[in-house]
């Protein structure tokens, strides 16, 4: 396809004009007007393809007058005859209603306008697109690398890159960073302080520039990629069916493994057509709940470090109830952290044996966790000086969350009611009898909250799943479908698909060429978008409530980095 002359050999009759999941695409064609140029059909939502220089127009009209407030996903890639953006759009309200606006710009000249006017999570994506790729952004606030170093030769995920490129820069020809102090000739209070990378308070290699005006922050900006292992690039020379699946449990390397192996396992059944066992779902349900609270409890422990630096109680505490969990997963997958326990269709085996053993291990975890966190909630949130620390600080506003394509419980805390395990339903979710955590407090303690909370949710997901599990007839307990040795999509097919990790919507695009290969492959991590919402967050308080806010962030930053 050129923007001389469009053409979508995938849009059949029957595909375009389609209504999916409640989203009339007739109607948004006729809300972009001239603006959209051709249409494409992809595996989950129709793509409106848009000029280069239209963009903002295009997407306005589709969070303003169609609602789209949530973007989800940037993704970035080249093409023999062209470069391309795709914008994938959904509805906080309702997540099922998914779009995407696809923006092809010249090989000679990969300029593309910014949405980040529209949404401001697309600062960050559309800087990414520009570092590994190779498309410019114009009009874009601040188009620098964020991933690699500023002194990084090519552009690592486009075409042409060699991976030859001397990429060693002498000082002489780079300017040297560190600089002596000075005062400006205005004789203010304004400090430039480093934070970072290597300090305790930032959670991971997290380099913060902040500006001090006397004790309070004036700017500060995140500068991440110290942890970047292009893992997108390594799943794509990675074949669907074997080779892919190791490598997420090394994201959100923590304590999410599963919940990472899902993201990408939903989005390659999908392209597949590849359907699941029953069975198969609980199990992979039951594994998931265990792993978020694992993830839950850490991010806990470390905040309370964080906060008042107690490392005997609390952060011992929370660790001890985490291994238990780490304990049970070990049991089921033979790994404590790097699990690859998902595969294409089903899981890898069934429950350990004596399964009698295994639930009863389950059952007194989940039997005891009411009395630990009603210890936490006694030394925690009752606590005066966390209460101090946290209590409207970090003041994150639901309009600005969305703006920022936040999710997970940096979402919810803001009181947004938006959960992908009930609102755009897989595994056995829709089955089962839970509750989506909020709160209304916009700030650390209701970030907070909202974890402790759903770890309740979670214990209450793994009894129901246990319950299940026990009475399964012993020959329909089938764990993985009959699925193809080697598969291979049709050419040009694409998805976009997501689950709730623990931190938020951890999401994978995928494009097939008709090789056994994705001849594209972008991760959609919570925690790279959640993490541009802490200026947001501290501009105007002190340095504790930023590292405050930082840690009711939790992120991880090989997830951020990839």
């Amino acid at each position: 396809m050129s923007l001389e002359e469009p053409d979508n050999p995938l849009a059949t009759e029957e595909q375009v004009g389609a209504t999916e999941a409640g989203v009339d695409y007739d109607e948004l064609a006729d809300l972009l007007g001239d603006t959209a140029i051709d249409r494409e059909s992809h595996v989950n939502a129709e793509g409106f393809v848009v000029r280069p220089d239209e963009v903002q127009e295009a997407l306005f009209a589709l969070r303003d007058e169609a609602g789209f407030d949530h973007c989800s996903c940037v993704t970035a890639q080249e093409y023999d005859d062209r470069y391309e953006s795709i914008y994938h759009l959904k509805k906080y309200d309702d997540p099922t209603q998914e779009v995407s606006v696809v923006v092809p710009t010249p090989k000679d000249e990969p300029v593309s306008q910014t949405a980040e006017p529209v949404y401001r999570t697309a600062n960050w994506h559309e800087r990414e697109a520009y570092d590994l790729v190779g498309i410019d952004y114009e009009g874009h606030p601040d188009m620098r690398r964020i991933l690699l170093p500023e002194t990084w030769q090519g552009h690592p995920l486009s075409q042409d890159f060699s991976g030859e490129e001397p990429q060693v820069v002498t000082l002489r020809e780079h300017a040297n960073p560190l600089q002596e102090d000075h005062r400006g000739e205005d004789d203010t209070d304004t400090m430039f302080l480093n934070i970072g990378p290597h300090h305790p308070a930032t959670h991971g290699v997290l380099h913060i520039e902040t500006v001090l005006d006397g004790e309070q922050v004036a700017d500060l900006d995140p500068d991440i990629g110290y942890l970047h292992r292009c893992e997108e690039q390594m799943c794509q020379q990675g074949t669907y069916r074997h080779q892919i699946m190791p490598y997420p449990d090394r994201w959100d390397y923590i304590s999410a493994g599963i919940l990472n192996e899902w993201a990408y396992a939903r989005a390659a059944e999908d392209l597949a057509d590849i359907e699941v066992p029953e069975y198969a779902q609980v199990v992979r349900t039951l594994s998931a709940e265990l792993c978020r609270i694992a993830s839950h409890m850490l991010a806990l422990a470390t905040f309370a470090l964080d906060i008042y630096g107690d490392f005997t109680a609390i952060f011992m505490y929370a660790i001890r109830d985490r291994e238990v969990v780490q304990d049970i997963l070990e049991d089921l997958t033979g790994q404590r952290l790097m699990f690859n326990y998902l595969r294409l269709g089903g899981v890898a085996w069934d429950l350990p044996e004596p399964r009698e053993e295994f639930f009863e291990k389950i059952r007194d975890f989940v039997d005891e966790l009411p009395e630990r966190l009603g210890e936490y909630h006694d030394m925690i949130t009752s606590n005066e000086i966390l209460q101090l620390r946290t209590v409207d600080t970090g003041v994150l506003p639901p309009e600005e969350a969305k703006s920022y394509g936040a999710t997970g419980p940096v979402a919810r805390g803001s009181g947004i009611d938006y959960d992908l395990r009930r609102d755009d339903p897989y595994g056995y979710y829709d089955q089962l009898d839970w509750d989506v955590v909020t709160e209304d407090g916009c700030d650390n303690f209701a970030r907070l909250l909202c974890r402790m909370r759903e770890v309740e949710q979670s214990a209450r997901i793994i009894e129901q799943c246990v319950d299940l599990l026990e009475d399964w007839p012993e020959d329909e307990r089938e764990i993985q479908s009959n699925v193809p040795r080697t598969l291979r999509p049709d050419p040009d097919t694409e998805i976009y698909r997501a689950v709730e990790g623990a931190k938020g919507e951890l999401g994978i695009y995928m494009r097939s060429d008709g090789t056994d290969k994705p001849a594209r492959f972008k991760i959609r991590s919570p925690c790279f978008s959640n993490l541009q919402t802490l200026p947001v967050m501290s501009e105007g308080e002190y340095i504790p409530d930023m590292i405050a806010s930082l840690g009711s962030l939790d992120i991880v930053l090989g997830e951020v980095d990839r």
